[in-house]
């Protein structure tokens, strides 16, 4: 019987990063990424073939993915939402964003690549709509998720072995969410929103698609009027 395919996702300890992990545990072995080791731990208990990588995505170096050999699956969910103004967000902010939601996602890619090689492998980032169209106060998240979609099509251009699929989630129902929503001033409203598990979903479609399709880009939205 052939080894199950690996798959290594970030942010893994909860919201969309937790439900992909769901998703692909059933077909897959799946390296939980995140900050929260009891969490990890938690959700390894739970799922079939999994274990636990506590890590500080910022300063992840190459000893951090040693063993690490051949990885089918990257999927990048990890990330924080800052909001404010231009004139109330401190550069502090802005590096902090970029930091983790884009060089982060650069860095960790860079040092599995020779894996993601070897299994002609699929990376996946969870962007969100703020990717595609900015609002008033929402200007370093947006920067940050504007590039992370360029460095997935970057990295498309690059890799074409490789399969890169960018998904931009509406909004979802998750603690992330909820911290937005007091942002703004409103009530958090889960069932407005996607599930988390309709994200991971989409995840799923992408990565197993036949060996003949390539979703590129994935634009999810709620059904109901937020």
């Amino acid at each position: 019987m052939s080894e199950r395919p690996t798959a290594l996702v970030t942010g893994a300890s909860g919201g969309v990063g937790e439900a992909v992990a769901e998703a692909l545990a059933p077909t897959h072995h799946v390296i939980l990424g995140g900050r929260n080791e009891r969490a990890l731990a938690e959700l390894a208990a739970r799922l079939p073939d999994a274990r636990a990588w506590p890590v500080e995505l910022t300063e992840v170096t190459q000893a951090d993915v040693a063993g690490v050999d051949r990885l089918d699956v990257l999927v990048h969910s990890a990330g924080m939402s800052p909001l404010g103004r231009i004139e109330e967000v401190a550069a502090s902010t802005w590096r902090a964003t970029m930091e983790l939601n884009v060089v982060a996602v650069a860095e960790l890619t860079r040092l599995l690549l020779p894996a993601l090689r070897r299994a002609n492998g699929h990376v996946v980032c969870v962007n969100s709509g703020a990717g595609q169209r900015v609002r008033a106060g929402w200007g370093s998240y947006a920067a940050s998720k504007f590039a992370l979609r360029a460095f997935a099509d970057a990295l498309r251009e690059e890799e074409p072995e490789l399969r890169v699929t960018t998904v931009y989630p509406g909004r979802v129902a998750t603690e992330m969410q909820r911290g937005v929503r007091q942002h703004e001033g409103g009530a958090f409203e889960p069932d407005k929103y996607l599930a988390p598990a309709t994200v991971a979903r989409a995840v799923l479609a992408a990565v197993n698609a036949g060996p003949d399709a390539h979703l590129t880009e994935l634009t999810i939205r709620p059904s109901a009027v937020t």
